[in-house]
Order: structure tokens, then sequence, then C-alpha cells
């Protein structure tokens, strides 16, 4: 089981909105502490309520921890944190700020690092590029967007530190990353990284796979789940108790456990944090998270309950 995050009472101290859809909270502890370290890449659990909670990249300086920031994509189509974010957290609202957590690591050596981002998928590349800068690695960010409008941060990219390393491609004035180009060009030890839409990570990867390169090379985050909205039903077995309990096609194994009133923690709901990680007594899952590395997930040891399903029609829980 991994270990729970450390939570931190919290508060809201400014709210911008940078475009139509996409506003920047910025938080201090309540206790006036400083938050921990962190590196470029991590990610926090916002926690809102009792019933609501996501992950964020953090995009502040990580020279800097009396406060923490994230940027927040109004999404009306996911589960609701980030609609509750921009319509009910303004200023002074309290809630709870976890320790961060880093699933998306610089490499430490490389020969260049090429940083790809889509939307909202810019903020972890931020902290990312002061690291970088600081260890004088040659490094460039490549940031793709719809339109001006929906470009979070772009002036501040530009005309801050990092504008010499910074190329725009803006899709309403047919600007195109052409990705076989940028990959193709890059020097060998090359190490690539991707945040953003799932369609743009998935060409980044078979872009790199084309040109040849190691996985250990090519590294991308998402926060949204990659399970299918619909699967085939199956029984999980709860070992504690010998309960039985069946999940249907539109259901994750922790919805079905909730609607017992069984309760397992979960922060997240998109397989990233890894609080409702379980370990698997009998049976194999099918694994959506992007928690688990891929010795782990093939071990079959343990398995995120919040995405993850049953690869037969019966799996066995430490529940």
């Amino acid at each position: 089981m991994t270990d729970s995050y450390q939570m931190f009472p919290s508060v809201v101290t400014a709210v911008e909105q940078l475009t139509p859809l996409i506003k920047r909270f910025t938080f201090k502890r309540k206790d006036g502490e400083n938050f921990p370290e962190f590196t470029g890449g991590s990610h926090i659990i916002v926690k809102m309520n009792d019933r609501l909670s996501n992950a964020y990249s953090l995009m502040s300086n990580a020279q800097d921890l009396s406060t923490y920031q994230v940027c927040v994509r109004k999404d009306v189509e996911g589960k609701g944190g980030s609609v509750f974010m921009h319509d009910h957290c303004t200023e002074d609202f309290t809630l709870e700020i976890s320790s961060p957590k880093n699933l998306f690591e610089l490499a430490p050596t490389g020969e260049k690092h090429i940083l790809i981002a889509g939307g909202i998928g810019i903020t972890p590349f931020l902290p990312q590029m002061d690291e970088l800068a600081a260890r004088g690695a040659a490094y460039e960010l490549h940031y793709a967007f719809r339109s001006p409008e929906h470009a979070a941060l772009l002036e501040d990219l530009k005309q801050g530190p990092h504008g010499a390393n910074v190329f725009t491609y803006i899709d309403s004035e047919g600007s195109k990353l052409d990705l076989n180009t940028l990959i193709g060009s890059q020097p060998q030890g090359t190490h690539v990284y991707v945040c953003g839409p799932k369609p743009m990570i998935d060409a980044v990867v078979d872009t790199c796979n084309q040109n040849r390169m190691r996985d250990e090379y090519i590294h991308w985050e998402q926060f949204a789940s990659s399970a299918p909205e619909n699967g085939e039903a199956f029984t999980v077995i709860l070992a504690k108790s010998g309960q039985r309990i069946e999940v249907m096609a539109d259901q994750t194994i922790l919805q079905a456990i909730e609607s017992l009133n069984v309760d397992v923690e979960c922060l997240c709901r998109e397989g990233v944090c890894g609080t409702c990680e379980t370990a698997i007594l009998q049976g194999e899952a099918e694994h959506f998270d992007q928690y688990l590395d891929d010795d782990e997930k093939a071990s079959q040891q343990s398995m995120m309950i919040c995405v993850s399903r049953a690869k037969g029609k019966e799996i066995t829980l430490d529940l």
C-alpha cells in the first residue's frame, strides 16, 4: 500500500483569471509555516470538501515555499472538482493541500530536454524549466494551444527568463507543431517530455517510438484517467469479509464498494495519487492508472481501484 499524503489546512490567498477557462490559485498554510519542498513535475491533491478533491501540477517557484500555486482549467464535463474551484474557491476559502509527489520527474542527465505542452499541460514545465536553467542544461519548450485567448501564461513565458527557449504553435492561426521534424532532429540522448490532452501524448509517444527512442527517454503525464467509459462487468471479492460485489460495466471498483458503505481512502479518483492502492490476492488487473510503473503493473501485486478493472470475470482484493 502506498504511503498516505500529509494534508495541510490551507487558505486561498489569490485567484487570477488567466484565460476564459483557466484560473491560477495561490494557497498559504493556515499555520503560517512553509509548504514542503518539491521538484519540477510534482503534483499536489487539493481537497475542497469531503466529496471533491483533484490532483494538480505545482507551477510555483520551488525556491519560495511560503505559497503553492496551481492552474485549474474549468471542465464542465469532469467530475466536479474544477467547476467547484472556479465557482466557489475565492480568496479566503479554506481547504486542504497535500504534500507533493512527483511522477513526472526530470531525468538527472541528458544531452537535451524537449518539453512539449498542450493547453493546461504547460503547468508542470514552469518549475522544470527553472531546474534545467539552474543546471545549465540544454532545453526547449514547445507550447501548442488552440488560440491566443486560451494560452495560459503565454506573456509570462515570452517575457520571462526562458523566453529564448520557448516556441509556440497557435492552431487558430494555422501554426502546427511538426512532431516528426522536432523529434527527428534531436541529438541522441535527448529526453522528451509531454503533458497535455491524451491525443497529443499518444502522438508524441508514437513519434518517439518511430524515431527509435528508448523508453527511458520518453516521459509523459496526464491527470485524466485513460480507463474506458464502459468495460466488461465482473465480480470483486473482499477477502476480509468474504463479500462478493458486482461491478457493472459503467462502474469503477471504488464506486461499487462505496455503494455498500465500505470506506476506502482515495483522493484523486483518476489513478494518479496512489491512495487507493489495494493488494491483489487472486486474479489479475487491467491497469489504467498512472501511479504504478510498468514492472509494478506486470507483477499484479496491487491495483488502483479508482480506475483499474479486473482482467477476467473475478478478482479478490485485500479489503
